[in-house]
């Protein structure tokens, strides 16, 4: 049963009223009351090292490698499609260019898929031939003079 006393005060009624009816403005403790040992606590358990973290993260489930490089061909076809409305407009931006750049790279990673890679090598041929048109080299390539 709670009880309120005044503005700020929230009380229970009946045997803790008499607890808190001390005299005197020390601490004491019950002398009838028993002391519990102290517990140790347990390191928690190794269930694997790092290694084992490091080969979970690499396992990937199979169709996440698919689905990556899919959405890598729609980015990358985007940017193309970009870059021709740049082209027929006659206002090719820079940002456009970077994100043909930037879609360039992973393209020819490969997914296991015979038709999924020969669609993606062909993206990646397509994004290579556009940019060596304008004088830009594919990411991940360097040019020698």
């Amino acid at each position: 049963m709670m009880r309120i006393q005044g503005p700020n005060g929230v009380g229970t009624a009946g045997q803790a009223n008499k607890a808190r009816r001390t005299t005197g403005s020390t601490f004491s403790l019950d002398a009838g009351a028993e002391t519990r040992p102290a517990t140790t606590t347990t390191a928690p358990r190794n269930i694997g090292g790092i290694d084992t973290l490091l080969a979970l993260q690499g396992i990937e489930e199979p169709g996440e490698r698919r689905r990556r490089a899919v959405k890598r061909g729609r980015h990358a076809l985007d940017a193309l499609d970009a870059l021709k409305i740049g082209l027929l407009s006659g206002a090719l931006d820079a940002t456009a260019l970077q994100r043909l750049k930037a879609a360039a790279t992973g393209l020819r990673e490969q997914t296991g898929e015979a038709g999924l890679d020969t669609v993606m090598a062909e993206i990646a041929l397509r994004v290579e031939v556009e940019l060596a048109k304008i004088g830009l080299p594919p990411a991940g390539r360097q040019v020698t003079v």
